[in-house]
């Protein structure tokens, strides 16, 4: 109560001194000098009185605002030093949209070298219109708009605000006239905005890296689904075919048994962030392909050229087995007289190019399968390897498809390591 007092009589005595000069000058004006003053002293307290009603209006506003009448609240002028937890130049971009949605802003002016940003904003008309209109005592002193400088300080990683919200006219004026709180409105508003676009990010990164954790539990559940089954159909068709050899070729029974050994042996699961190598790929592709040249016999011909320093190259597990399947399951198996598969390796420049190649049917619509396996083998290049590794597919010549992995010669960091999802043994080259 204290505070509000001398809040509303500081204002009160300002303009009584004013009213007192007036008279003094009106008292020694020619002609009309001498004369009595008391029409002055009337005309002063009529404005005194509207004074005092907007200053205690004032008073209660600012209350209503804050939920309290402290100083600082109270004050035409409101400044606030805000901590925004981005560099300078985003805590900038920021804070402009904050101040470009607040109401009534006019003539913004923003550099984003400086990391300043000035404005204008019509002050509203808070009770509606003022009695007496622009003859109003409140109106006499200063315009009718307030403004706003905004200076954002790069720091370790933040970047600090500083807000200032003040009327347009100069410090002088504030002993004359109140601004109904709506410096200390506009400085609030645009600390909640920045308050609700940075919480809005972290909701943001957060469901990110939700997301990603989730997306990343999927392909360690699948990659751990695949070793488990082991293509169950390939694994009973080449034990049915064993079966078969033992009665009639022991020989190539015992061949074909010694294939699939190799072939469960380099499916066994991984740990989850651990990546294989070509060679330990083109080990179990090999071992596969040998299993199926005793069931295809003359129809399946392997040309595999790969040279010994790149077997190293690091590459997610079941990779080029998702490839060399893809050449045999819709390349070569509907083809009456089969074909041949062609596994190849170059180094270029700083990238190793794997390349698994048929002449088989090629693209058509009666070995086209769901693409879903091609889908997967791209997401998995992603996941390990980011922007710097693609997958291409495209047509052999004369007849058949030629699929590309293009990837890092140095093996990505174990952070960037990731389990990769295997492609699903239903699927064909996408198109």
């Amino acid at each position: 109560m204290i505070r509000n007092f001398f809040f509303v009589a500081r204002i009160a005595i300002a303009w009584w001194l004013i009213v007192v000069m007036f008279a003094i000058v009106w008292n020694g004006m020619p002609l009309i000098g001498h004369s009595d003053p008391w029409p002055v002293f009337l005309l002063g307290f009529i404005v005194l009185g509207f004074v005092v009603t907007s200053a205690v209006s004032h008073l209660r506003r600012v209350r209503l605002i804050s939920g309290e009448n402290s100083s600082e609240a109270l004050g035409n002028r409101q400044r606030r030093q805000i901590e925004i937890p981005f560099e300078a130049g985003e805590a900038f971009d920021l804070l402009d949209a904050a101040i470009r949605e607040l109401p009534r802003t006019q003539e913004i002016e923003s550099a984003r070298d400086s990391l300043q940003i000035r404005a204008k904003v019509q002050r509203p008309d808070t009770y509606g219109e003022q009695p007496l209109g622009r003859y109003h005592p409140m109106l006499w002193f200063g315009g009718t708009r307030n403004q706003i400088l905004a200076t954002v300080t790069p720091g370790n990683g933040i970047g600090s605000v500083t807000l200032i919200c003040e009327p347009e006219s100069g410090a002088w004026s504030d002993w004359f006239r109140v601004d109904d709180g709506t410096n200390l409105e506009n400085a609030e508003a645009i600390t909640r905005a920045i308050t609700r676009r940075v919480a809005e990010r972290r909701r943001n990164e957060q469901a990110a890296a939700a997301q990603t954790a989730t997306e990343k539990e999927l392909t360690v559940a699948r990659l751990s689904l695949l070793h488990a089954q082991v293509e169950p159909h390939f694994l009973y068709n080449t034990l049915a075919s064993a079966q078969y050899l033992t009665r009639t070729d022991p020989a190539r029974a015992d061949e074909m048994l010694g294939h699939l050994i190799q072939y469960l042996r380099h499916s066994l699961p991984r740990t989850q962030d651990e990546l294989s190598t070509l060679g330990e790929e083109l080990e179990r592709a090999l071992a596969y392909l040998e299993i199926l040249k005793i069931r295809m016999g003359q129809r399946l011909a392997v040309q595999v050229d790969v040279p010994d320093n790149l077997r190293g190259t690091k590459l997610p597990a079941m990779m080029l087995q998702t490839l060399v399947e893809n050449a045999i399951k819709h390349g070569l198996e509907p083809r009456t007289a089969g074909g041949t598969v062609w596994i190849r390796a170059r180094l270029n420049d700083d990238a190793v190019a794997i390349t698994v190649a048929d002449d088989g049917e090629g693209f058509n619509m009666q070995s086209s399968g769901t693409g879903i396996g091609l889908k997967n083998v791209r997401e998995r290049l992603q996941l390990v390897f980011g922007g710097k590794a693609s997958l291409a597919v495209v047509a052999n010549f004369p007849s058949g498809v030629a699929a590309t992995i293009t990837l890092p010669a140095a093996a990505p960091t174990p952070a960037t390591q990731v389990a990769a999802t295997p492609a699903s043994r239903e699927e064909r080259r996408d198109g």
